[in-house]
């Protein structure tokens, strides 16, 4: 484990209604207690602000490789992730993409239980971006 990590799991609350479906790869909503950590929109680029790829897959995958980054810097893991909001630019190329975007979160993230969203937009910032991700995460105290 890196210096500054925590070696805690987190206090975290999955919230489900009774009677209400399980959702699959999320969560309806998450409550956690410890240090707050909130990361800006992160796009499918490397070090030098270039995209690694033209596809929505390469770049989901980098954009979830840039939040872990970011968020060890705070000392956290992927499991202290509880909000994930996905904000891409074509919904059908997302949707088919679905199953190795999901290959892509399992493996860098895990299978933790974030609260998540996901939405349409008609363009990014970047010109060339597909998808930028943000997120919010709990480390423990």
């Amino acid at each position: 484990m890196e210096a500054g990590m925590s070696d805690t799991k987190p206090d975290v609350q999955v919230l489900l209604p009774p009677g209400w479906p399980r959702p699959k790869g999320y969560a309806n909503g998450v409550a956690a207690r410890g240090r707050s950590v909130h990361i800006a929109g992160m796009i499918g680029w490397d070090t030098d602000e270039r995209l690694v790829g033209v596809d929505i897959v390469s770049q989901a995958r980098k954009a979830l490789e840039n939040i872990v980054a970011v968020l060890a810097e705070a000392g956290g893991r992927p499991e202290h992730l509880v909000r994930v909001t996905w904000y891409v630019t074509d919904k059908r190329e997302y949707l088919a993409a679905g199953r190795e975007i999901g290959a892509a979160y399992r493996e860098i993230i895990g299978s933790y239980n974030a609260a998540m969203s996901a939405v349409e937009v008609s363009a990014l910032m970047e010109d060339g971006a597909k998808i930028e991700i943000e997120a919010t995460a709990v480390v423990p105290d």
